[in-house]
């Protein structure tokens, strides 16, 4: 699955055959905006327009825009976990952030 981005927005792009359009989707957002293209230029082009259509229309209906995500994941577990996946972080020579950010990204793979 490709990706695009637009600032701080991020979306999926799949190909539809049925409708012979590239389709995406803004990923980092609670809500979905979608948006569609024939080509990159012109998906490009509609995800920006898709982007600026959320803006107003939040700011038309007094909702605060959500702003993509930030960086930050937080997790709870009990201070058992804590200490073994820290240990176990440390015996890779790594920090528990780093390793599990390690981890989360092989997840997939």
């Amino acid at each position: 699955m490709a990706t695009m981005k637009y600032g701080d927005y991020v979306a999926t792009i799949e190909y539809d055959s049925d409708i012979d359009l590239f389709i995406g989707c803004v990923i980092n957002l609670g809500g979905p905006v979608t948006f569609y293209g024939k080509s990159s230029a012109e998906l490009k082009r509609e995800f920006r327009k898709s982007i600026q259509v959320y803006l107003d229309v939040c700011k038309e209906r007094g909702i605060k825009s959500e702003k993509p995500y930030s960086g930050r994941f937080n997790i709870r577990m009990t201070p058992q976990q804590h200490r073994y996946f820290a240990q176990l972080a440390a015996t890779k020579g790594k920090s528990l952030n780093a390793w599990a950010l390690e981890t989360l990204e092989h997840a997939e793979k």
